[in-house]
């Protein structure tokens, strides 16, 4: 399967380790923009070649977008207009439904599929790429009524030989739900790293900073070129998530600001039991016979 990848950062570069260690890709082709991080990608054996982009997406397979979202509206497009009929295009963009609204139009949308992968670490760049990243996590697909049957499958089976369960959502509803659990702690670990270096004596506390902290606070790490534009185009759901946390961070210092201890003590034991729902249940998403999503728990 010849596939490029345009992005060669952490998710493009995990991705293509996987795919040529699992021979899902026999050629890997990269785009990059940033002549050094192509370079890199080369020298460590991430993709076989580097091509632009006129180049990259010709005589290919399917074609990988890992590239800031901001980045895919300008080219997605372009990327369609240039494929061959039998080309697969797959983004794993953040947000989806500014996305698949920009190309909803175009002659070969059917081409394209929206997917989100839902894996990551904070950092970025070639040297960030690691195998296995995307094994036992969860990829999201949006709106597959919309694509191709034959390019569903083909992309179904890439994320399946990553070891990867699949999901299937209206971009809408990935948009919603990433807002939660993934937009969210992006900026609230934002909004800490900010509070704790606007004190005077952050110094001293960065000296007494242990695994809490900086487990809390590592989102924070996470680069700003591919952050900015994921808050942007997702700005409704992430204020609508910000709006419950804040109420819920408000109770917190309620409470103890009243000395309100009882209902502290229910509030942590309430959080508490975010452990058995991590731990002890898994919560698949699978399409029935609708090609709506089903939920079920083991």
């Amino acid at each position: 399967m010849r596939t490029t990848i345009i992005g060669l950062g952490l998710i493009g570069g995990s991705m293509a380790k996987d795919l040529r260690k699992s021979k899902f890709a026999t050629e890997l082709i990269g785009v990059d923009v940033n002549e050094v991080h192509a370079k890199k990608a080369v020298e460590i054996g991430l993709v076989d070649r580097i091509e632009s982009l006129n180049k990259g997406i010709k005589n290919t397979d399917i074609i990988i977008l890992a590239i800031p979202v901001d980045k895919e509206l300008q080219i997605l497009s372009e990327i369609l207009d240039g494929i061959s009929e039998n080309t697969t295009v797959i983004d794993l963009g953040s947000t989806k439904k500014i996305i698949v609204d920009s190309v909803k139009d175009h002659p070969k949308r059917r081409n394209f599929i929206p997917a989100h992968p839902m894996s990551g670490t904070e950092n970025s760049g070639p040297n960030a790429a690691i195998e296995n990243l995307f094994k036992g996590k969860i990829a999201i697909l949006c709106d597959q009524q919309d694509s191709g049957p034959q390019h569903v499958a083909l992309v179904e089976k890439m994320f399946q030989t990553l070891g990867m369960d699949i999901a299937y959502m209206t971009a809408d509803e990935q948009d919603h739900s990433t807002a939660f659990v993934s937009h969210l702690p992006h900026a609230a670990a934002y909004s800490l790293a900010n509070a704790v270096q606007s004190k005077e004596d952050r110094n001293i506390i960065f000296d007494l900073a242990s695994g809490g902290f900086r487990s809390t606070v590592r989102l924070a790490k996470s680069s700003g070129a591919m952050w900015h534009p994921i808050f942007q185009q997702n700005r409704k759901y992430v204020v609508e998530s910000m709006d419950v946390y804040i109420k819920h961070l408000q109770e917190f210092r309620d409470c103890m600001k009243n000395e309100d201890d009882d209902k502290l003590w229910d509030l942590i034991s309430n959080a508490n039991k975010i452990r058995g729902i991590l731990e002890g249940e898994k919560t698949y998403l699978i399409k029935n016979e609708e090609k709506l999503v089903k939920l079920y728990t083991k």
